[in-house]
């Protein structure tokens, strides 16, 4: 029903308000017309019978816009560059070298007299030529350390700082000298190497690769023992780069060890032993990270020993008053430089206390 002010019949056609108020929005332009899904057929197509008013027009294909084109392009390429990349980059990491075997030489020297010995360690020190070293760690002294070419300082000191390690697990520790353990130096050495190093202990072979007294200092502990924890220590640490990737530590430490016969009282004499070693340490970039290294050449002096004594396994030291046939070169000093070069050399006087 109309309001008050409404005809009847309601809004007459055309008026305002009327039923294409709603329409005038609305611009039935070209592109409107196009887009139109239905579409009037023409006057010579209605007269066909049966032919209805108007068709229903196949929807607009329209393709891809050039900035799309583009993206999808680039996106192609960037995915095919990637794949590329991956499979043939020119950055490639490079390949780690496999360890050497470590290559050892452990050299008896004989006394050309019976050894000398005094109950107090400390007079026996003072007379020989470890009266001016330090004691224990304190004896293997840190280099100043600069950066190479490619290895940074801190890459540097690791590298030092793991071959002393290695010096102070494997000739300082008591339970490694006369206990027979060997776990704190197995940790530190490169995986690659554990094989070489297991053999040793299991099968030692005096072939110059498998002698455990090549990898650390151990004494028979059934003969002797220590007579004083505080082992004297002098020698040098260097660190140079090989190669981009490499770098090698080189160590050279006299220790020199206060021993008595095993299970003796404290009043018995002790006497000195002295052993040289000269190792070489190197690192690859993996080492540095898990702080291991690979020990390559170790080069032992050690004495008094008997020639006649197999010092593969164990050293098993003369001790004070004894006596044993020297052998090779005359007066091979464990504390001078230079290396003998005989199987067996003869222990210099100079390298014993004058009591």
């Amino acid at each position: 029903m109309g309001g008050p002010g409404d005809p009847p019949e309601g809004t007459p056609e055309g008026a305002p308000g009327g039923g294409e108020e709603e329409y005038r929005s609305v611009v039935f332009d070209e592109s409107f017309v196009r887009a139109a899904r239905l579409q009037e057929f023409s006057a010579q197509e209605r007269i066909a019978d049966h032919a209805p008013a108007v068709r229903r027009r196949a929807p607009l294909r329209r393709g891809l816009s050039r900035q799309a084109l583009i993206l999808v392009l680039l996106i192609a390429v960037a995915f095919g560059t990637a794949i590329y990349m991956g499979v043939r980059h020119p950055y490639q990491t490079p390949t780690a070298k496999p360890p050497e075997p470590l290559r050892m030489t452990v050299i008896p020297l004989a006394p050309q007299s019976a050894v000398p010995g005094a109950a107090d360690t400390e007079a026996l020190y003072a007379h020989s030529p470890a009266d001016q070293f330090r004691i224990g760690a304190d004896g293997i002294t840190m280099p100043a350390s600069r950066r190479t070419e490619h290895f940074s300082d801190s890459q540097v000191v690791t590298a030092l700082t793991t071959a002393k390690d290695y010096l102070v697990e494997s000739a300082l520790d008591p339970d490694v000298l006369t206990g027979g353990a060997t776990r704190s130096v197995r940790i530190l050495l490169d995986p690659q190497q554990l094989d070489q190093f297991d053999q040793s202990f299991e099968h030692p072979v005096a072939d110059g690769r498998h002698a455990p007294t090549g990898w650390l200092v151990r004494f028979d502990p059934k003969k002797v023992e220590l007579a004083d924890p505080k082992i004297r220590v002098q020698g040098t640490l260097a660190a140079a780069e090989t190669d981009s990737d490499t770098l090698e530590v080189s160590a050279d430490h006299t220790f020199v060890y206060a021993l008595r016969p095993a299970g003796s009282d404290k009043d018995t004499k002790a006497s000195l032993f002295t052993v040289r070693r000269e190792l070489h340490f190197r690192f690859d970039r993996d080492d540095l990270r898990m702080r291991q290294t690979e020990v390559v050449v170790s080069y032992v002096q050690a004495g008094p020993l008997a020639c006649a004594e197999d010092a593969t396994n164990q050293l098993r030291p003369l001790l004070a008053g004894q006596t044993g046939k020297a052998g090779g070169p005359a007066g091979t000093d464990p504390y001078a430089t230079g290396s003998a070069t005989a199987l067996c050399g003869s222990l210099a006087a100079s390298a014993q206390p004058k009591l």
